[in-house]
């Protein structure tokens, strides 16, 4: 199965990206692919150029297979790089990505930078939807906060991303048939065009149809359940059976949740969920996935491992900086 594209050159890929010459993204890409963070002032045009493309991005993604769809990833940048050798590099191959790109891992600041990058520089090879870590309140107590002021000394990277995180779609469909989310589903929303209504562009709020999209789980249980989480709720299969067939779609495609073999199949293969962080917090032990999708939607679920530990980098160790000076 292949996600490859033959018909499109890479080099027709790049888009407007907001008057950045191709061949600085491309220095910024191989930079940041060596784990190297870029500066504060490449930070704030890369986002700059981010935001243009992004803003023209709608709620309900379209996206076309071949297509690889990725779960969670969390600044897990040495395996992120794993991930890209079982499934090909960009431009050659199309990914989507239903966030949680930060937090927890040591590398969250090279993570999201990458695949921004990415982004701008191949717009229609990459797509970025929003997780609930995608949220300033969420990323202060997680690790990007305080990545970002240990790596640059001040909070205005972390700013100039967090901005860009009201940016993100909310969802993606793939051919009118697969609905990808990061979370789950709400008992606010009915309809994709319910979803395509939403003013996303604001922090993550604490209940409603967008907190229910990051946040909710499905369960084995009829309908509507209270989520553990604290926020969104567990859904059961009627719920899906439901939503599938008033959106005419042939199944939900998830991420939000640690899958020890790497993905997970529900409800009679109408909900998938995929997992990309493997040995998730550098202790879990699990295996990572991702699901390629071909020209005709038939699924192939690609395993890997955490890189092995002579190809890591060891974190950086910098005090964090003297505020009271």
């Amino acid at each position: 199965m292949s996600t490859k594209d033959s018909k499109t050159k890479p080099e027709a890929e790049s888009k407007s990206n907001g008057g950045a010459s191709d061949s600085d993204l491309d220095k910024q890409i191989e930079q940041l692919k060596k784990c190297n963070y870029i500066n504060e002032g490449q930070v704030k045009n890369l986002c700059q150029n981010a935001m243009e493309i992004l803003m023209e991005e709608s709620n309900v993604q379209r996206v076309d297979p071949p297509v690889i769809v990725c779960g969670d990833i969390h600044g897990q940048f040495y395996d992120l790089m794993e991930l890209f050798k079982v499934g090909g590099s960009i431009p050659d191959t199309n990914y989507l990505f239903m966030g949680d790109f930060v937090d927890r891992g040591y590398y969250s600041v090279e993570t999201f930078l990458l695949l921004l990058a990415l982004k701008v520089r191949y717009p229609d090879r990459i797509t970025l939807i929003r997780g609930n870590h995608e949220s300033r309140q969420i990323t202060q107590v997680y690790g990007f906060y305080e990545e970002c002021m240990r790596k640059y000394g001040s909070v205005n990277v972390w700013r100039y991303c967090t901005d860009i995180f009201d940016y993100l779609s909310l969802s993606a469909i793939i051919n009118d048939r697969i609905f990808c989310v990061h979370g789950g589903l709400s008992p606010s929303i009915n309809t994709l065009d319910q979803i395509r209504l939403i003013d996303r562009k604001q922090e993550v709020p604490h209940d409603g149809a967008m907190c229910d999209l990051m946040w909710s789980d499905p369960e084995d249980i009829e309908a509507w359940g209270i989520s553990p989480r604290g926020a969104g709720y567990l859904f059961g299969k009627s719920v899906v059976t439901q939503f599938c067939q008033t959106n005419k779609i042939e199944k939900i495609c998830r991420a939000h949740q640690l899958v020890m073999e790497g993905y997970k199949h529900m409800f009679d293969d109408t909900v998938v969920t995929v997992w990309s962080a493997p040995n998730y917090c550098y202790r879990c032990g699990n295996v990572a996935a991702i699901m390629e999708l071909d020209s005709d939607l038939k699924s192939e679920f690609k395993i890997f491992n955490a890189a092995p530990d002579e190809v890591r980098g060891v974190p950086e160790k910098k005090p964090p900086p003297e505020y009271f000076l």
